[in-house]
């Protein structure tokens, strides 16, 4: 699958973009028709420690998945967005079969 990756206003090393790519290869097991995703990392600048949002939007043929979920990492972030879209992608997958 194809994976765009983009962090706002500084830079994600290779570790993170890695395990992004690694944590969203697994989406297809789940759901095997998926096209593309795009990620997206912010940090947002207040005094509290879950201040690390991920935003990913899953493409899939005729309908697009978008989770967004704020946590202290990336990685915890990530992880809780790819639990929601699995949860969808099989609700879709069940839908096709009916």
């Amino acid at each position: 699958m194809k994976v765009n990756a983009q962090s706002v206003n500084f830079n994600a090393d290779v570790k993170l973009i890695n395990f992004i790519q690694n944590r969203l290869n697994k989406l297809e097991l789940f759901y095997d028709k998926v096209i593309s995703s795009d990620v997206y990392l912010k940090v947002e600048n207040t005094s509290s420690k879950e201040n690390k949002i991920v935003e990913i939007k899953v493409h899939v043929p005729k309908d697009k998945f978008i989770v967004k979920k704020q946590c202290k990492s990336f990685e915890e972030a990530v992880d809780a967005a790819c639990g929601s879209l699995e949860r969808r992608l099989v609700k879709r997958k069940e839908k096709m079969r009916i």
